[in-house]
C-alpha cells in the first residue's frame, strides 16, 4: 500500500509505544517518516526497522520540553527532507498525583510536555504545510482528556488543551487545505501501562465495551487514515480510539 508515497512525515516520541507504531505505519503507507525523540538508540532501531521493510526514515535528536531542541530538530528534518507534510503529535509523559499533593513543578512539566510542545512542534512546521497548501497535523490525546481521572489533573488538562488546540488550528489552517485532526486512545497496551498490575488492567478492561485493551497498531491505523487523502473532508475532528469506553 502506498497511499502516502512522495510524503513526508514527522512524529514525536517516535521511539516506542503509540509513536513507533504510527512511525511503522506511515512508511508501510509510502511515506518518509522523520523519527523524533530523546533515545537516539532506539530510534535508530525504529528507522532499521522501516528500512528493512523497504522505507525510508531517518533519526533526529527531540525534546519537546525544549523549544531550542524542537526548533533545532524541525530546522534538520526540513534541510534532509525539503518539506514536513504529516506531523503527528505524540510525544508526553505522565506525572501522576492526587490535585492535593501534587507539585507544581509535575504540573509544568507535564503540561509543557504535551500541550506546549505540541503547539511549538506544530509552529516550527507550519510554514512547510503552508507553502506546500496541503498538510496533515495529527494530535494523540486522550480518552482521559474527554472524561478526566482521579490522579491526573495535570495529564487531563493537557490532553484536553490538545483538543482545543486542534479544533482552533482547523479553523486557522483550513484555506490551506491543511486538516488538523486529533486520535483520542483508551486504554492501550504500551510502556506507559505495562507498569500496571495484571488486576489493575483486568478492573479496567471492565469499563471497556469491547472487552479488551487496545494496541498501539489501531492507533496507528486511525492515524494514517487521517494523514491519507481519504481523510481530506475531515477536520478539527477527535477520532475516538477506546473500544467504546467513553462515547461522546
Amino acid at each position: 500500500m502506498s497511499i502516502l508515497k512522495g510524503r513526508v512525515a514527522l512524529v514525536s516520541g517516535a521511539s516506542q509505544g503509540i509513536g513507533r507504531a504510527c512511525a511503522l505505519e506511515l512508511a508501510r503507507a509510502g511515506a518518509s517518516v522523520a523519527l523524533a525523540a530523546r533515545n537516539l538508540d532506539k530510534l535508530g532501531e525504529v528507522a532499521a526497522e522501516i528500512a528493512a521493510a523497504g522505507g525510508t526514515a531517518q533519526a533526529f535528536a527531540l525534546d519537546v520540553s525544549s523549544e531550542e531542541s524542537i526548533k533545532s530538530c524541525a530546522k534538520a528534518v526540513l534541510e534532509q527532507f525539503g518539506k514536513v507534510e504529516i506531523l503527528v503529535n505524540n510525544a508526553g509523559i505522565t506525572r501522576d498525583m492526587l490535585a492535593l499533593r501534587m507539585k507544581r513543578k509535575d504540573w509544568d512539566d507535564v503540561l509543557t510536555t504535551n500541550l506546549t510542545g505540541a503547539f511549538l512542534m506544530t509552529q516550527a512546521v507550519m510554514s512547510s504545510m503552508v507553502k506546500g497548501r496541503w498538510g496533515r497535523i495529527i494530535n494523540i490525546t486522550s480518552v482521559v482528556g474527554q472524561m478526566g481521572q482521579a490522579g491526573q489533573a495535570n495529564y487531563a488538562a493537557s490532553k484536553a488543551g490538545l483538543i482545543g488546540l486542534t479544533k482552533s488550528l482547523a479553523r486557522e489552517l483550513a484555506s490551506r487545505t491543511i486538516t488538523v485532526n486529533a486520535v483520542a486512545p483508551g486504554f492501550i497496551e504500551t510502556a506507559m501501562t505495562s507498569v500496571l498490575t495484571d488486576e489493575q488492567k483486568a478492573a479496567n478492561a471492565q469499563y471497556i465495551p469491547l472487552g479488551r485493551v487496545g494496541t498501539d497498531v489501531e492507533v496507528a491505523h486511525a492515524v494514517a487514515f487521517l494523514a491519507s487523502e481519504e481523510a481530506g473532508y475531515i477536520t478539527g475532528h477527535t477520532l475516538d480510539v477506546n473500544g467504546g469506553m467513553h462515547m461522546g
